[in-house]
C-alpha cells in the first residue's frame, strides 16, 4: 500500500478539518460547568472530534466531557493513540489570527497547527485511510481524545479511572522518530509572606502557565516617574530589549517583553519575569529588592538548577532544567516563584526535594509526574522504527525529552512525531504553524503504523 500516495490524496479534506479545529479557541477557561469542566470552547473541540468520529461509522465515548474516543476494530489487544484538542494561550504579537487557519508559503498557522491538533488531525485521517483501505484488524485500535493536557493531565487521568489502558500506543505531540524516554515532570512553588522593609515595588506579575517561558512581566512602583522611566530605558537599550515604562494614577507601570517558549527547553525562549527582576534589584532596596535578588540570584542564566543545587544529567534523557513559568508579588503578602521542573529519568528526586529550603523561602511539591521510560529493544519499538524508516528512508534513532505527553500515562507509550529532524519546534509561540508536506508525510508514517501493529497481514 503506498501511504504516502493516499495521504496526499487527503490532503485538502484533513486541512480543511484541521481548519475547523483551530477555529475553535479551545483555551483552558475559568467559567465552567459540569458539562463544560474546562470550558465551553474545550468542550466544543472535543464535541467537534466525537462528532466526526460517529459521522465515519466509529464507536464514540463521551468521557464526562473531559476526554473520548473514538474506537475501531476487533480483538482483545488495544491499540492507543492519545492526541488533545486544548491549546495554550496565544499571548500577544501574533502576525497573523491564531484561530484563523491560515494557509500561507506551504504553512498552516494557528495555535495548536503542531500542538497537537494538526498531529491529532494526522492520525485520524491516517487511521481512516487504513480503515477505508479495508484491512482486517487483529486488535482495536481507539482515538483517545484529551482535553486537559496543557494543564494537569486532569483529562486523561480521569478517563483511565474508568476506561482500558491499551497494551500498547503512542502519542503524535513532540518529535520523530520516537521518543521513549520522558523527563520526570515537578511543579515547585516557591514562597515567602515574611517581609521587613516595604520598598517602591507595589506589584511585580510574569507568566501563566508554568509549562511555558513568561514572554510579559510588569512591575507596578511609588516614586518618581522620570526617574524609573530614565533608567528602565537605559536598561532595555543596553540589552536590547523591548520595554515600556508608563504611569498611571500616580504610579509607575514597567512592561518588559521576552520571547515564549516551550518550559522543556528554558533556553530557547527570553523570560521576561528573570529580565524585569535583573533591573529592579538594582534599583530597589527592601522587600522588593529580596523578591528580584531571589529571581536573579537562582534563575538569570541558569536553567538547569546548579545555583539550587539540583543540577542532575543521564545519558538517557540529559539534563534537568526549570522553568520560572509564573511569577508574583503583591506588597506585604505572599510572594511567589512557581516552577516546571523536568527532571532526568534517573534523578534521585526524594533524595533532593527532601525538606528543601533555601533563603528564606519554602519549596511546595505542587504536583510530580514520574520518568517515563520503554526499553529500546521492545517489539512494539520495532515495528514503529520499521513503520517510520519505510516512509521515510532515514534511520529511526531513539529521542528523551523534557516535555511531557500521554504516552507517560500509558502501560506502554511512547511519543511519535510529528515534529520532523532538524524542523523548527514553534509549539507555544506566536505564529505557530504546521509545514503542510510533514503534515502529509506524518499521515503516512502513522497509516504505516497502524497497519503493523493493528492489522493482519
Amino acid at each position: 500500500m503506498d501511504w504516502q500516495l493516499e495521504a496526499e490524496k487527503r490532503k485538502d479534506s484533513m486541512l480543511k478539518e484541521l481548519q475547523e479545529l483551530i477555529a475553535i479557541p479551545s483555551v483552558l477557561s475559568e467559567e465552567t460547568t459540569k458539562d463544560a469542566p474546562f470550558g465551553e470552547d474545550v468542550k466544543r473541540a472535543l464535541d467537534w472530534f466525537l462528532a466526526k468520529g460517529k459521522n465515519n461509522g466509529f464507536a464514540v465515548k463521551n468521557v464526562d466531557h473531559v476526554a473520548g474516543h473514538l474506537e475501531i476494530g476487533e480483538g482483545k489487544e488495544l491499540l492507543g493513540i492519545l492526541g488533545h484538542v486544548d491549546v495554550v494561550p496565544t499571548g500577544a504579537g501574533w502576525t497573523k489570527d491564531p484561530f484563523g487557519g491560515v494557509i500561507e508559503n506551504g504553512k498552516l498557522y494557528g495555535r495548536g497547527a503542531i500542538d497537537d491538533k494538526g498531529p491529532t488531525i494526522a492520525a485520524w485521517t491516517a487511521l481512516n485511510m487504513v480503515k477505508d483501505a479495508g484491512f482486517e484488524f487483529s486488535k482495536r485500535v481507539r482515538l483517545i481524545i484529551g482535553t486537559d493536557e496543557e494543564s494537569g493531565f486532569r483529562c486523561v487521568n480521569r478517563y483511565f479511572e474508568t476506561e482500558e489502558m491499551p497494551t500498547i500506543g503512542f502519542a503524535p505531540d513532540a518529535d520523530f522518530p520516537i521518543i521513549n524516554a520522558e523527563k520526570g515532570i515537578a511543579g515547585l512553588v516557591f514562597s515567602k509572606s515574611e517581609w521587613t522593609q516595604q520598598d517602591e515595588l507595589q506589584h511585580f506579575s510574569a507568566g501563566e502557565r508554568t509549562n511555558m517561558v513568561p514572554d510579559l512581566a510588569e512591575a507596578r512602583l511609588s516614586g518618581d516617574f522620570p526617574k524609573w522611566q530614565k533608567s528602565f530605558n537605559a536598561f532595555c537599550e543596553d540589552l536590547k530589549i523591548e520595554g515600556l515604562a508608563s504611569e498611571q494614577d500616580g504610579e509607575t507601570i514597567l512592561t518588559l517583553h521576552g520571547k515564549s517558549a516551550h518550559a522543556m527547553e528554558p533556553d530557547a525562549g527570553v523570560n521576561a519575569g528573570i529580565l524585569l527582576a535583573l533591573f529592579l534589584r538594582g534599583e530597589l532596596s527592601g522587600d522588593g529588592r529580596s523578591f528580584a535578588d531571589f529571581i536573579v540570584d537562582h534563575f538569570y542564566e541558569d536553567s538547569r538548577g546548579k545555583r539550587f543545587g539540583l543540577d542532575f544529567s543521564d545519558e538517557v534523557s540529559g539534563d534537568t532544567t526549570f522553568n520560572a513559568g509564573v511569577l508574583r508579588f503583591e506588597r506585604g503578602k505572599t510572594a511567589t516563584v512557581s516552577v516546571s521542573m523536568r527532571y532526568s529519568v534517573s534523578y534521585p528526586f526524594e533524595q533532593k526535594l527532601a525538606d528543601f529550603q533555601i533563603d528564606g523561602y519554602q519549596l511546595k511539591i505542587a504536583s510530580n509526574s514520574a520518568p517515563h521510560h520503554v526499553d529500546e529493544n521492545d517489539p512494539f519499538i520495532k515495528t514503529l522504527q520499521s513503520a517510520y524508516e519505510n516512509q521515510t528512508g532515514q534511520t529511526a534513532d531513539l529521542l528523551a525529552i523534557g516535555g511531557g505527553t500521554y504516552a507517560r500515562v500509558l502501560d506502554k507509550g511512547v511519543a511519535f512525531g510529528m515534529l520532523f529532524p532538524g524542523e523548527a519546534d514553534v509549539a507555544h509561540q506566536l505564529d505557530e504553524f504546521v509545514e503542510i508536506e510533514n503534515l502529509v508525510k506524518a499521515t503516512a508514517i502513522y497509516a504505516e503504523a497502524i497497519y503493523q501493529l493493528a492489522c493482519r497481514k
